[in-house]
């Protein structure tokens, strides 16, 4: 019997036909003590807050999968991404050159007796190392209004990444370097494919390209969903893709790819709970090797970069499905044919951009609307004021043109033919021609669409999706109380009645905090508000199942979901 370095390296030939399905991690001894790696992030610890090499604030909660960058006005090391240079300053690698022979020495033995490969751990890639200096908001803005510098940044991050690896790779001696950058949500990319192609992709192709110079497999993790850039992702000399997501559509990717790249993942995090039982783990998971191992160049594993669930009953079970399927009998692989590109993703709306072939208007609120959506702001701006001189109401320039633009920008994101970025500048946008048509406002009897208490719920500090959410509902004319990250029950409900608000919205991305959402919708209940404040609830790993396990009123999918239906809610209300 092979040895699962022996069927990895089989598996990841374009012809390889593997003995049998590995088990998640178990073909890569990861090395996480190397000089550099202990240096760079040597004193993140659970439960803690630190400071990273570049001057990051690092927080790494208790019962988190991994840590996360911490952002204020004082703590962010680039608020101004013109001066860069002013205020980020490399790590100096040459300081890590001593244990060397000693790591690679034990990391070999301890590979070789495992029948395992050799990894090397780079976490932090390129793009997530621009937000982890400036701030995901700001980094992902600065690719529009200030790419020269932008540029400049990436530039120099990609030469620091580059004497990284080749300090590990002469250090180590891997076999694999394991390499971290996520680049989407689970439905979407952060950004248009075009522009990861204009900043990232030549950036990546240096890297990976040097990697496989040297002999190295390259692992890339980015648990996303990356269906518009698979191509290039082969292309540029990733050899597997870590943190694959169901929500890719593994078996179209299969058929596409014909073996160009290897899959890894397939697990999602909604199964890592610590309700689940062993009955729905094990169905979950022999789902997933059904769909998925047939068509091969796949390893079933937790979509996390690193292995291992945050609640370990999860993992046994998960293992036992795999080793349960390879006891089965099997016919090797035969490659499925090449399919069309327009069908990888189906599951989810065509990824491909439509081009618009709208007629531009003469109409002014058109005009508007088409200059939010597209974050032209000195344009909108004087579009409103010419709106004003024409004898137009703020309001109407607010409700017919604004909001329309905003919400018409909200469809496109749900359809992934807009991206995070237009959405923030949609809100730059939208947040200055408000300040210009307010204390016009004054008096003529505008009424926002009604009042949501919006927050991410407690033991979870992440804010980018709640803040998405955010823009959309005010940008269609809701007035939003956000109370920001680690959000209890009792102040979700306690704010929604001080401020008389119909909705309360609530954000999670980690498995272990969604039962506070459950606690959220037992205290409106409790306090009899259910007929006056309605549940929405949203995030990666939420799912209409458990908005009705819960009680929840409504599930949204994605920011503009959350905002319509909020809309339709207040409205209704309102009628009543």
């Amino acid at each position: 019997m092979s040895t699962p370095k022996g069927i990895f390296l089989e598996l990841i030939k374009p012809d390889g036909q593997p003995e049998r399905q590995l088990c998640q991690y178990e073909a890569l001894h990861m090395c996480l003590t190397d000089p550099i790696n202990t240096y760079l992030r040597g004193n993140r610890k659970r439960g803690s807050v630190s400071k990273d090499r570049w001057g990051t604030t690092i927080s790494f909660p208790e019962d988190a999968p991994g840590p996360i960058p911490v952002h204020t006005p004082e703590l962010t090391v680039c608020p101004d991404v013109t001066h860069w240079k002013d205020t980020v300053h490399v790590p100096d690698l040459s300081v890590c050159s001593e244990g060397w022979e000693e790591c690679r020495t034990r990391s070999r033995a301890a590979a070789d007796a495992e029948g395992k490969l050799l990894a090397g751990f780079m976490g932090t890639g390129i793009f997530e190392q621009c937000h982890f200096l400036m701030g995901f908001e700001d980094t992902l803005t600065a690719l529009y209004e200030h790419p020269d510098e932008m540029h400049e940044l990436i530039e120099t991050i990609t030469q620091y990444r580059l004497d990284y690896v080749r300090r590990l790779i002469d250090g180590l001696q891997p076999d694999v370097i394991f390499s971290h950058d996520d680049w989407g949500t689970k439905n979407a990319l952060f950004m248009k494919p075009d522009m990861w192609r204009e900043f990232f992709k030549e950036p990546y192709r240096r890297f990976y390209g040097y990697i496989r110079s040297r002999g190295v497999i390259a692992i890339h993790h980015a648990d996303s969903y990356l269906v518009p850039i698979v191509d290039d992702m082969a292309e540029i000399g990733i050899q597997v893709w870590q943190g694959t997501l169901p929500e890719n559509n593994i078996p179209a990717l299969q058929r596409h790819l014909s073996g160009k790249l290897t899959l890894m993942g397939g697990f999602g995090a909604a199964i890592d709970r610590a309700d689940a039982q062993p009955d729905e783990i094990l169905a979950y998971a022999r789902d997933a090797l059904a769909r998925y191992c047939p068509g091969g160049h796949f390893i079933p594993s937790i979509t996390y970069g690193l292995a291992g669930t945050v609640f370990p009953h999860v993992d046994q079970y998960l293992d036992q499905a795999v080793n349960e399927y390879n006891a089965g009998l099997h016919i090797p692989v035969t490659p499925l044919p090449a399919v069309p590109k327009r069908e990888i993703g189906a599951a989810k709306a065509e990824v491909v951009q439509a081009a618009t072939s709208a007629q531009e208007s003469a109409d002014v609120f058109e005009n508007i609307a088409r200059a939010l959506e597209r974050g032209q702001q000195k344009k909108l701006l004087t579009l409103c004021q010419q709106a004003l001189d024409e004898g137009h109401e703020p309001g109407d320039i607010l409700s017919k043109g604004m909001i329309i633009g905003m919400n018409r920008l909200g469809e496109a994101f749900s359809a992934n033919r807009a991206f995070v970025p237009e959405m923030l500048m949609a809100a730059r946008c939208m947040s200055a021609a408000t300040e210009l048509l307010k204390p016009l406002m004054v008096g003529e009897g505008t009424e926002p669409v009604g009042r949501v208490c919006l927050g991410t719920v407690k033991g979870d500090m992440h804010d980018i999706g709640k803040n998405l959410v955010r823009i959309m509902m005010e940008g269609s004319g809701i007035e939003v109380f956000d109370l920001g990250v680690d959000t209890s029950a009792e102040q979700f409900v306690s704010t929604a009645v001080e401020n008389h608000c119909g909705v309360i919205a609530c954000s999670s991305l980690l498995t272990t905090t969604m039962e506070e959402m459950r606690e959220v919708v037992k205290l409106v209940h409790e306090r009899g508000l259910q007929n006056q404040i309605k549940v929405i609830i949203g995030g990666a790993p939420i799912s209409q199942s458990f908005c009705d396990e819960i009680g929840a009123d409504y599930y949204a999918e994605d920011a503009g979901a959350a905002a319509r239906e909020a809309v339709a809610i207040l409205k209704a209300q309102k009628a009543s």
